[in-house]
């Protein structure tokens, strides 16, 4: 299926529930493996890219931060991903992202994105955010509210790698 209309179903199938979760709760989506996905058998490597795309629009749209958004002409911007494979996930498997906000600064909001399939973990993307507004770098605080969690020591160590 094409990034496109990934986004899109989710994002309008999101809206059924829109504001149903606090912006810093783990929210949860479920997709579907298509052969269009897949290589062979398995989900290819951009594949999961695509998912945790999808994931960050239904979980804009679920905490209520869609409207915001696109009211205050803010963009969301990812600066650095990183992927650890687990498993590898086959076609036709139905895959369930979970999506946390797991650390947020001054300058950018930190997102985990766990692929499950049956309840075992696949994958995690780790997403580091801006959200612009033009030129400017909008606080996370701004749309996430306070954000008063401790830094993980693996984003420690990642922004460090990151330089």
């Amino acid at each position: 299926m094409s990034g496109f209309l990934r986004n899109l179903i989710t994002a309008l199938l999101a809206c059924l529930r829109y504001a149903s979760a606090a912006p810093l709760a783990q929210v949860v989506c479920k997709f579907w493996v298509t052969p269009f996905d897949t290589g062979i058998s398995k989900l290819k490597s951009d594949c999961y890219l695509q998912f945790v795309e999808a994931a960050q629009f239904d979980y804009m749209v679920k905490a209520g931060l869609i409207g915001t958004t696109i009211k205050q002409g803010y963009a969301f911007v990812n600066v650095a991903q990183m992927v650890q494979f687990k498993q590898p996930i086959a076609m036709f498997s139905h895959v369930t992202v979970r999506t946390q906000v797991v650390f947020a600064d001054d300058k950018c909001a930190y997102f985990a994105h766990d692929l499950q399939v049956h309840g075992t973990d696949c994958a995690r993307v780790l997403m580091k955010m801006k959200f612009k507004q033009g030129r400017i770098t909008v606080p996370p605080t701004q749309l996430l509210g306070a954000c008063n969690m401790p830094r993980p020591a693996y984003i420690a160590t990642w922004d460090t790698a990151l330089g």
